[in-house]
């Protein structure tokens, strides 16, 4: 049931997003603003493939995973809340734990030499979006474990989780502009923008998905006011995914190697990401 369902949100939602790429790259040719570039878009098919490679090799571990730990759920959810209460908690879960997981992959630099992948694109295009880590799936396990604890459904973790990284696409763009009211609580393209942003301001700020409400209450949100400068503070330099995705843990290995003491090795792997951020 799981698999069919998921399918099915994947097959309602790959048509639309490819038309929303489709769009975004014509309007990006008739108005000559070079939103999409051949080997940044091929950097992303590179890294993308292998995220969609980690996603089904422990995809059926995962769920498997989640409903052993269903079996000691805190609360019975299904047993006193009604189905649209469920899912509406699931979303809003989902996105509280994506918004610490996110934050602290900004923070701690072993976590970082894994996101940093996401961030290596000079540019923000729909297609940018895809541009996933390798290991970010193995990553996540971690803190989404607490889901089916709490007593979500894994079923539905499955489907919710599935609809929200389909939301994240949307603010992988700069043909949309600000759109009003839901600036305040849902995670918009400028918002987004911002956190793809290299300026000093924008750097570590909006990490929400869906919901920007918790940048807004844990101090971390900043508006788009300037000019959105894509990428690192010292980019990558390249377009090949196997050395983006290897270069940071490069460094942490050869960091850890000059260490002296244990609290400094320990310091280079659990401690914030270099300065090159």
């Amino acid at each position: 049931m799981t698999e069919l369902t998921v399918t099915q949100a994947y097959f309602i939602g790959a048509p639309i997003v490819l038309g929303m790429i489709f769009i975004e790259a014509l309007l990006s040719n008739w108005q000559n603003k070079g939103l999409y570039k051949k080997q940044d878009t091929l950097c992303t098919v590179g890294l993308l493939a292998g995220n969609i490679v980690m996603v089904f090799a422990i995809k059926g571990a995962t769920l498997a995973f989640h409903f052993y730990l269903y079996q000691f759920r805190v609360f019975d959810l299904n047993a006193f809340v009604p189905t649209w209460a469920i899912w509406t908690i699931a979303f809003i879960s989902i996105d509280f734990i994506f918004y610490f997981f996110h934050r602290l992959s900004h923070r701690t630099r072993f976590l970082w030499a894994i996101h940093m992948s996401h961030h290596s694109s000079e540019e923000m295009n729909f297609a940018v979006s895809f541009r996933q880590a390798w290991f970010g799936p193995v990553a996540k396990l971690p803190f989404f474990m607490a889901l089916p604890l709490i007593g979500l459904d894994p079923t539905v973790i499955a489907v919710a989780g599935v609809v929200s990284t389909l939301w994240g696409i949307v603010g992988h763009t700069q043909i949309i502009g600000r759109l009003g009211p839901l600036e305040w609580v849902f995670n918009t393209p400028s918002h987004h923008r911002v956190h793809h942003g290299a300026n000093e301001t924008y750097i570590d700020k909006n990490y929400g998905n869906l919901f920007i409400i918790w940048d807004r209450l844990f101090g971390t949100f900043e508006p788009e006011k300037e000019p959105v400068k894509y990428g690192l503070v010292s980019n990558v330099n390249t377009f090949n995914p196997v050395k983006i995705t290897f270069m940071a843990w490069q460094e942490i290995i050869e960091d850890i190697r000059e260490a002296q003491y244990l609290n400094e090795s320990l310091y280079c792997f659990f401690g914030p990401p270099n300065t090159k951020r």
